[in-house]
């Protein structure tokens, strides 16, 4: 895909650009928001701090670079966004709105790691602009990941410090290969994030693999932000800066896909699949009377489970033979329609679905099942399983649903909340977004 570059300067921004090129996709753009007249900005989303050079990086991967100034501030801070006038992320909209426009691009690149925060809310804005969000970094080992960034001939340093153990005097400036055994001490010591995912410290990167040409820092200052005894805050400010050739052995090269950690595991798994492949398919029939292909293929209405004394229940049966029109998607509006006249009779909404089961006959018919399912579910939709099963006469799937809700509090006082992991992002950590399901859901 032809992929637009979302960039800070840090070495995470860069390295997910670098797992973009290795995965095969192409960085066509690269895209900045700064802050409006201050070094660093206050931002739950946005590391400004080193923007003075940021102009540079277009040069140095000979890109156009789209920068838009942050107008908005941290208004929608809860776990989930949705559009909200005035708040920062409106921001990155409009820059990647722009992108879009000019540049064509597919998809988006994000070096998000840890951050359910900017994750949730790149992809909101994604979503709205029909982008794919790319962040082969999300849920890395930290440890194993920073070494990879150093191996890979990422050449950062660093540009802020904010946690105990680490002095602006002392590690301002510093290349981050030569940090990295002391941030190994101090995640070790203090639980300090050895990749700076807690705010503990920010970078800028002045080299790498993608680079045709090197940036060059000529002359920098010190500012103090927070002269605190145990975790002083400060950052640099660049005043003077250049790009410049590199030398033969630093010349820009293909960035090998051996970079990607699934690959190690898809080599392990060639050998299984092959045989696999080669082994005779063999097709058994259902030997009891009462297997899938019959429960609920004849006409009979969905059962109900017992409601349990925690708020769960299940509803299974769910199909569209009653549409009178054949084919998949009739069926499946069908089916969501009797899903929510069943629920309606029984006090239940679509949202205290958290666990659905799909039964299909033919699994090529999920593309066109996807279109219809995505039209039920909001913001956090339920985790979901989809196999392909016999299914008795017409039936072409069948739905089988788990709901939970309990308003009452606990003993202890406490209600029941619900958490859902609803990554829509690409990662190596999910390889294959096809949603709408989240990944995992807690209450």
């Amino acid at each position: 895909m032809k992929v637009v570059a979302l960039i800070s300067g840090g070495k995470d921004s860069c390295y997910n650009m670098m797992q973009c090129v290795a995965s095969g996709h192409e960085i066509v753009a690269l895209a900045n928001l700064r802050p409006a007249n201050t070094d660093e900005l206050d931002s739950y989303m946005y590391q400004t701090v080193g923007h003075q050079a940021i102009e540079l990086y277009s040069e140095a991967m000979d890109l156009p670079l789209y920068r838009h100034t942050i107008q908005g501030s941290s208004l929608a801070i809860g776990r989930d966004y949705s559009q909200t006038e005035g708040d920062e992320v409106e921001d990155l909209f409009q820059l990647l709105h722009l992108v879009k426009e000019k540049e064509a691009v597919e998809a988006v690149s994000v070096g998000a790691i840890l951050s359910d925060y900017q994750r949730v809310r790149v992809e909101n804005v994604c979503l709205r602009l029909g982008l794919t969000p790319l962040a082969y970094l999300w849920r890395r080992d930290q440890d194993s990941l920073l070494s990879d960034m150093i191996s890979a001939g990422l050449h950062a340093i660093l540009i802020k410090v904010a946690a105990f153990g680490l002095d602006p005097d002392k590690h301002l400036g510093k290349p981050l290969a030569d940090m990295q055994p002391y941030l190994r001490q101090l995640s070790e010591k203090y639980g300090v994030h050895i990749c700076g995912e807690g705010g503990e410290y920010e970078t800028f990167t002045l080299d790498c693999p993608l680079f045709k040409k090197k940036i060059v820092i000529d002359a920098m200052e010190t500012v103090i932000h927070s002269a605190d005894a145990f975790a002083p805050v400060g950052y640099l400010r660049f005043t003077q800066m250049h790009v410049e050739n590199k030398h033969a052995g630093e010349v820009a090269g293909p960035v090998a896909r051996a970079g990607c950690p699934c690959q190690e595991a898809c080599d392990n798994k060639t050998e299984e699949v092959e045989y696999a492949d080669q082994a005779p398919d063999k097709r058994q029939e259902f030997a009891s009377n009462c297997g899938l292909a019959c429960q609920q293929g004849h006409g009979l209405s969905p059962t109900w489970s017992p409601r349990t004394p925690g708020g769960y229940q299940w509803i299974t049966g769910i199909t569209g033979q009653q549409s009178p029109e054949a084919g998949i998607l009739a069926q499946t509006n069908a089916a969501f329609s009797l899903l929510r006249a069943e629920m309606d009779s029984q006090g239940w909404q679509m949202n205290h679905i958290v666990l659905v089961h799909l039964y299909v006959r033919d699994m090529e018919d999920f593309a066109a099942l996807n279109t219809v399912y995505k039209k039920h579910f909001g913001v956090n939709p339920p985790s979901r399983v989809c196999v392909q099963a016999p299914l008795a006469g017409a039936q072409l799937f069948q739905m089988d649903c788990l709901l939970h809700h309990c308003s009452q509090p606990l003993e202890d006082g406490f209600l029941i909340q619900r958490e859902a992991l609803h990554v829509q992002s690409l990662s190596h950590w999910a390889p294959a977004n096809i949603g709408p399901y989240s990944q995992a859901l807690r209450v």
